[in-house]
């Protein structure tokens, strides 16, 4: 997100357009709590996670009141724009507050969990992906040494695009997804089938929207005879320095989030499709579920053999 702010606001003031960052996302619109961004004040934040303007959960910002509120702010600050960079819930909010407003929406998709309709990625997802991918690596080792199962749970509660990702680039011989549930019985059939053929380690990626992991991990013990260990890699995911891809992804989307608002558009989100940025309905975002390409479950598992 870092990323896409500074983009955002030096892009913007090439065009002589002032930048205000309101702080902790909804939270700020409504207590009109904001930072004036300038290219200074932006800088040395490219390789930071997280966000500068920190972000919050905000419930009351579904009710009227609270869009009426936010409205009545952007009014007064005689806001014309207003960049949304965040998730479905984010987006959300921005479909619902272009009702009562005349400022344009534009989003920038930010989501680890890379679910955002119409989009083939999201800031932040590739960042997730290899701070998995990394940790994951190191469980392998210990996995290989002890001759263990580890089963790592990824983030993801409704998706599985994080788990199908990583589990096919670490090489799992197990990918549990929400979108496929879990029948434990393929999956100790699979580890047998692995130990009949000499493996003697293995790693099962488990989002964590697959179901309770780990009573998973005591079964598979208990029909398996092998040592299963669990871990969770949880927020970790969220947080570190923004790999290459995600930095320059963010400055396309918000090179694209600022031409779309100078040419007089709104209600729009930003989006990556087959290699070119575009952009694409808010309402189609927010009323549209992203699919999951479940032939990678096929591939995982040739792979793993």
């Amino acid at each position: 997100m870092n990323a896409a702010i500074r983009a955002v606001t030096r892009i913007a003031h090439s065009k002589n357009l002032e930048v205000l960052g309101f702080e902790r996302g909804w939270e700020g619109l409504l207590t009109n709590t904001f930072t004036r961004l300038t290219p200074r004040n932006v800088g040395g934040i490219i390789q930071l996670g997280g966000t500068i303007l920190h972000t919050s959960r905000c419930p009351e910002f579904k009710t009227e009141e609270a869009l009426d509120k936010a409205a009545k702010n952007l009014s007064a600050n005689k806001v014309d724009g207003l960049v949304v960079i965040g998730g479905d819930g984010s987006f959300r909010g921005a479909l619902e507050l272009c009702r009562k407003t005349n400022a344009l929406m534009v989003g920038i998709p930010a989501t680890i969990d890379n679910d955002i309709y119409g989009t083939d990625e999201t800031i932040g997802f590739d960042t997730a992906v290899n701070t998995a991918v990394t940790e994951i690596d190191k469980i392998r080792d210990t996995a290989m040494s002890h001759e263990r199962i580890f089963i790592v749970e990824v983030m993801g509660r409704k998706r599985g695009f994080l788990a199908i990702t990583v589990g096919i680039t670490v090489g799992a011989e197990v990918i549990l997804i929400p979108e496929d549930k879990c029948k434990t019985e393929h999956v100790i059939s699979v580890l047998k089938e692995n130990a009949r053929k000499g493996k003697k380690a293995g790693i099962i990626v488990a989002a964590e929207g697959c179901g309770k992991v780990g009573e998973i991990a005591q079964e598979i013990e208990e029909k398996t005879g092998s040592e299963v260990r669990l871990t969770i890699l949880g927020y970790v995911q969220r947080g570190g320095s923004p790999t290459a891809r995600s930095r320059f992804l963010a400055s396309l989307f918000a090179e694209k989030a600022v031409e779309v608002l100078c040419q007089n558009k709104g209600n729009l989100a930003v989006a990556l499709h087959n290699g070119k940025v575009e952009t694409v309905t808010l309402e189609k975002v927010c009323c549209k579920t992203k699919p999951l390409d479940l032939s990678l479950i096929r591939l995982a598992d040739m792979l793993a053999t």
